[in-house]
């Protein structure tokens, strides 16, 4: 595999942002994307993305076969819990990993969730976690279930791991074609995360700066 950027990495930090101020939407009335909610939250954030984001999802839908759909599994997560999410996974680490440094278990953390604030895609509206169904909504196989860990997949979340069955390499690869075409970056240690306007996508594609930062999710989106 290719060297992979973890989000923990200064450069990812060091990129500029100029905020677009693009409003959060909700994806859902929309009616054209499938919606998972196991991660359905109170305030329904989850289902948020930025305009961009969305518009983006929508036409790598048009490009997958007609029995193929995209399976929205969760956008928008508030600062706040995406700090939960870090801090919970980083103390996991230290008490498999008494030995590590804080610089070390930061770093390994950031395999799997992005560190907050100002870095992670999701509290940004940017990041998109999703997956592949067939007509009926059932998923298809992608090698790992979403959102497993590099520990419990022993590393088969990475796109593109080895340890995979070639239906499931064959299913990530088309949905890696449709995102990527679409403008879409993945995370190299998340099949299922992509995003557009962040840090990390700008880092990736070259941009001078990132278009959407952290926000709060209100009245005003």
């Amino acid at each position: 595999m290719n060297a992979i950027v973890l989000m923990s990495d200064p450069k990812v930090a060091a990129v500029p942002l100029t905020e677009s101020g693009e409003r959060l939407v909700d994806v859902r009335p929309v009616g054209r994307l499938l919606v998972d909610t196991r991660k359905q939250d109170q305030a329904d954030a989850f289902a948020h993305l930025r305009e961009g984001v969305l518009e983006r999802l929508l036409t790598a839908q048009t490009m997958l076969p007609a029995d193929i759909r995209l399976l929205f599994v969760e956008g928008y997560r508030p600062p706040s819990l995406q700090r939960e999410y870090f801090e919970k996974y980083a103390g996991r680490l230290r008490a498999l990993n008494p030995g590590w440094s804080s610089h070390e278990i930061h770093s390994a953390a950031s395999r799997y969730v992005s560190p907050p604030p100002d870095i992670a895609p999701h509290s940004a509206g940017a990041a998109v976690d999703l997956t592949l169904a067939d007509a009926d909504g059932h998923e298809l196989d992608l090698g790992t279930r979403m959102n497993a860990d590099p520990e419990e997949s022993a590393g088969a979340c990475y796109t593109h791991a080895p340890n995979i069955s070639e239906e499931a390499r064959a299913n990530r690869q088309l949905l890696g074609t449709v995102l990527t075409a679409a403008g879409l970056v993945n995370y190299p240690t998340e099949w299922w995360h992509w995003s557009f306007g962040d840090r990390y996508w700008a880092l990736l594609t070259g941009k001078p700066a990132a278009l959407y930062g952290p926000k709060e999710l209100d009245s005003r989106n």
